[in-house]
């Protein structure tokens, strides 16, 4: 592994401090708000700590309450609601400074057989043939403010390579849709859990934004106020991060200041092995762009 992504397995490594008391570290990615990311991955691994391992995740549905500081560590609370036959479910809260800044229900699934189908996934080109984000932002860069440009040119855990290249400032109006393979930037440790958490982590980069791609707009523009308000994610098949996986997403809703988008995740043969949803934030401040 790279530096940065150790420091990403680092972060995703829960500290217990008392039964069903964990403190995670947390990570500056430059953003106004701590990255929902980081909260959506440890509030996952400090929930698994609490099951047996015969269970892994099957879903998390949470609501970010308060943004977070990336300068202070995160208290996660569980609460252990229910052990069933085949079924265990948690609630988490993530705490700073006293306040709530993050809850969220966590479910529990021992493997069973059963009935079994899936939605293609989208016919796109493979990562192969497409440009890195690490080759792309210094050239984007250029065009943003001192502030973005040192957000975007950060060392990345986790590479992207779109299969669409956007531009930051002025986006072309388009279909809400995008497409995108990632992975992260080196070798992960074989632990099922640690690759749960990971996808978990990176199932919030680029969901949201996809609801700004019909209105031309963009997180990079200096008027724009984008934040998460809920997520949930929904784990299909186990998860192995050695290869590419195939990010698509879509926007069937935007309105009232709030942007509605589902996510899918491929790996490289086409299995589906994740979906997402989320609303956010996606408000346009008149007072920003003083």
């Amino acid at each position: 592994m790279n530096s940065t992504l150790d420091q990403l397995v680092s972060l995703l490594g829960m500290e217990t401090i008392e039964e069903n008391l964990f403190r995670g570290a947390s990570q500056d990615l430059g953003f106004r708000q701590l990255f929902g990311g980081q909260v959506l991955g440890q509030a996952l691994s400090a929930a698994s700590q609490t099951v047996d391992a015969s269970r892994p995740a099957n879903s998390l549905h949470g609501y970010f309450l308060r943004p977070g500081d990336a300068t202070k560590p995160v208290i996660y609370h569980v609460e252990r609601l229910r052990d069933g036959g085949t079924f265990s479910t948690r609630r988490v809260t993530a705490i700073q400074s006293g306040q709530p800044i993050f809850t969220c229900s966590a479910s529990f699934h021992q493997h069973e057989e059963g009935f079994r189908h899936q939605s293609p996934m989208p016919d796109v080109p493979p990562p192969e043939d497409l440009i890195s984000e690490e080759v792309l932002s210094p050239r984007l860069a250029k065009f943003l403010s001192k502030e973005n440009r040192e957000k975007i040119l950060r060392a990345k855990s986790i590479e992207t390579r779109p299969v669409r290249i956007l531009d930051p400032l002025t986006p072309e109006i388009s279909e809400p849709i995008k497409q995108i393979w990632f992975k992260p930037t080196g070798s992960l440790p074989q632990t099922p859990e640690l690759h749960k958490f990971i996808l978990t982590y990176a199932s919030d980069f680029s969901i949201l934004t996809t609801s700004l791609i019909p209105h031309g707009a963009s997180i990079w523009q200096p008027h724009m106020q984008v934040a998460s308000l809920d997520h949930a994610i929904w784990f299909h098949e186990e998860i192995c991060l050695d290869d590419w996986l195939l990010y698509t997403t879509e926007s069937p809703w935007a309105d009232h200041a709030r942007g509605f988008a589902l996510g899918s995740i491929y790996t490289r043969d086409g299995r589906l092995v994740a979906s997402v949803a989320q609303e956010g934030l996606i408000r346009q401040r008149s007072d920003w762009k003083k």
